[in-house]
């Protein structure tokens, strides 16, 4: 019986432990302002911006796929 009774404990200290984690990160977003909010948002959609979008793949690309996922389903078999 007593290692259950370990188990519950432990079980029992996970609980707290996140529900302390969840409290600590719902006082941090309460803290901040809707300008705040705002900036960050306007950071990250910068950073994405910035990001140049992959070149699509050429044709002789596709078709080194094609084969290379087709001799991958044979040699399964």
């Amino acid at each position: 019986m007593r290692p259950w009774k370990l188990l519950g404990l432990a079980g029992l200290a996970g609980v707290a432990a996140t529900g302390a984690v969840l409290a600590r990160d719902e006082r941090q977003r309460r803290a901040l302002t809707p300008d705040d909010v705002r900036a960050r948002l306007h950071e990250r959609h910068a950073a994405l911006a910035a990001v140049p979008e992959p070149a699509p793949p050429t044709p002789a690309e596709l078709r080194a796929g094609r084969t290379h996922r087709v001799a991958r389903l044979l040699r399964r078999r």
